[in-house]
């Protein structure tokens, strides 16, 4: 069940939504629900220097009662990001969301981002796993 970053990103796709650091928390906040994703990626020609979380934007933002239309995705990102390699597993994964309290990790693969891995992901994939198995156990015993 542990399985490569890798094989999760073929699973689930990676695809990668991102914003400028300039755009407003406004326009990332339009972005991230037309992907339906609670996280974006925050990038400056083409290098990741952020991510912004629903999270972010609540705590950083709506909490501290600035306007969401004025502010900059870099006011309200976090830039202390762990990430992921795609040689890496999913007990990796876990580790990282545990010890940063975090449910988001990019993957990257040198200085190139080839996805976002969640928590969600992950326990969607075990669960699928998990099912795949018992179905095979059971079409093996009868």
């Amino acid at each position: 069940m542990n399985a490569s970053i890798s094989t999760l990103l073929a699973h689930k796709g990676a695809k990668i939504f991102s914003v400028p650091s300039t755009a407003t928390v406004l326009d990332a906040v339009r972005e991230m629900n037309r992907h339906n994703i609670s996280s974006i990626l925050v990038m400056d020609g083409g290098r990741l220097i952020g991510l912004l979380t629903a999270r972010d934007v609540l705590t950083r933002v709506i909490a501290t009662e600035l306007d969401p239309s004025t502010t900059r995705v870099h006011q309200a990102m976090v830039t202390d990001l762990p990430t992921l390699t795609p040689d890496m597993f999913t007990l990796d994964a876990m580790g990282i969301f545990e010890r940063r309290h975090c449910s988001h990790l990019a993957v990257l693969d040198g200085s190139r981002v080839v996805g976002v891995i969640s928590i969600s992901d992950i326990s969607n994939w075990y669960a699928t796993t998990q099912r795949a198995e018992t179905e095979s156990m059971r079409a093996f015993l009868t």
